[in-house]
């Protein structure tokens, strides 16, 4: 690894995955940012959310670039592909095995694959305990960070990597998350294989989706054996506070949910009926397709902060993480010319996320509609056919 250098001055603004990609780069090629973190410590939130299914030319190149493939290969669950899709009656409509994908996109919980980016970082890079409340453009390009502990930073590049509610976008862009028209109820059934065998065969090692009159049962494996169960529902933007939902009183909750769900089968409802007493509620919003804005001198953005979209392309942290990577090789490119390091990660990174984010609008709408398991089955013979069809004249698989 090179010297770490001191300049440019970096802020990284959030320490979610893309923002701890940009750093472990930066990092490798010589140059020490700081990542400004909300949380105030590594341990603040346990969990960090459910599992994650790696593209071997995203999340996994970003990877490679940040120098973490052996961490990675050595905690990826290359099972966790397995899939499998059923209507509201349970009737199988299609299922394959994490054997049919090879290392193409195998999972790692997000938990562990923070946990091989933060063990990889100086432990010097992160402030934690550092929310930022406000932004000061200053001359050349510089800005001046406020943090709610009353402290202050000035940087040369300003990168906000802070998610959907980004406290640095506005720098850039007036646009604001909009309501995808789907909302979710996360719950989760803690060390399946004991506490409910029968759900942990019937969703296996990997995913299982549920679909059919605009609604969703859709649980996943996580490598730790917890369920973590995404139930989805068409409704109005307001809904999951007005919908009497009480989630402070689970089998109460529990019970408003399967009225949702009452001509559905009941091993696949028996997902909501046996889960545990945490239901977190989620409107799923995006930010508007093809959400561009003019580069502007020492400040740029990544992740959810530039590019929101449903979870429904499975792309969200694999462009995160790519995002990172790509940024720190354009500034490591161009230590002199940082504006240009700049415009040109831009330019590449607006081009590959517009038909990314026109497909997870679209895999909404088919997945989450009156008929949307034959649909989903239907879109999965498609890609199907174009793989073969990809195979037989040489050209790599989309």
């Amino acid at each position: 690894m090179n010297t770490i250098a001191s300049t440019p001055r970096i802020a990284i603004v959030g320490g979610g995955l893309g923002g701890l990609t940009l750093a472990r780069t930066l990092q490798v090629h010589g140059i020490a940012p700081a990542l400004y973190e909300a949380d105030a410590a590594r341990d603040a939130r346990p969990g960090q959310g459910g599992t994650l299914d790696l593209d071997l030319e995203s999340g996994q190149r970003a990877l490679r670039e940040a120098g973490l493939t052996q961490e990675f290969l050595a905690a990826a669950r290359p099972e966790g592909q397995a899939f499998k899709l059923v209507d509201k009656h349970g009737t199988p409509l299609r299922e394959m095995t994490g054997q049919d994908h090879g290392m193409e996109r195998p999972e790692i919980d997000r938990g562990a694959l923070r946990d091989i980016l933060l063990d990889s970082l100086d432990p010097r890079t992160i402030r934690w305990g550092k929310k930022l409340t406000k932004t000061v453009p200053l001359t050349g390009g510089r800005h001046e960070l406020h943090f709610t502990d009353g402290t202050s930073e000035t940087c040369d590049l300003l990168v906000g990597a802070d998610g959907a509610w980004s406290r640095v976008r506005p720098l850039l862009t007036d646009a604001t998350p909009q309501y995808n028209g789907v909302s979710f109820l996360e719950l989760g059934i803690t060390d399946a294989d004991r506490t409910q065998p029968a759900l942990a065969e019937l969703v296996g090692h990997g995913s299982f989706y549920a679909l059919g009159d605009d609604k969703g049962i859709m649980p996943q494996r996580n490598g730790d054996g917890r369920i973590r169960t995404y139930v989805a529902l068409r409704v109005p933007e307001n809904w999951l506070t007005t919908s009497g939902i009480p989630y402070d009183r689970p089998a109460e909750a529990r019970a408003a949910i399967l009225a949702h769900f009452e001509d559905w089968a009941p091993e696949v409802t028996d997902l909501i009926r046996y889960s545990d007493d945490t239901i977190l509620p989620r409107p799923i919003m995006r930010l508007p397709v093809g959400l561009t804005w003019p580069t502007t001198p020492g400040v740029t953005l990544l992740g959810d902060a530039a590019h929101l979209m449903s979870p429904f392309a499975g792309a969200g942290a694999n462009l995160a993480m790519l995002d990172g990577a790509e940024l720190a090789l354009a500034i490591t490119g161009s230590p002199e010319d940082p504006a240009a390091a700049v415009e040109a990660y831009e330019k590449v990174m607006h081009d590959r996320v517009l038909p990314l984010a026109e497909m997870a609008s679209h895999h909404l709408d088919l997945m989450i509609a009156p008929d949307g398991a034959h649909q989903m089955a239907a879109m999965i013979d498609g890609f199907a056919a174009m793989a073969a069809e990809n195979r037989d004249t040489g050209q790599p698989a989309s």
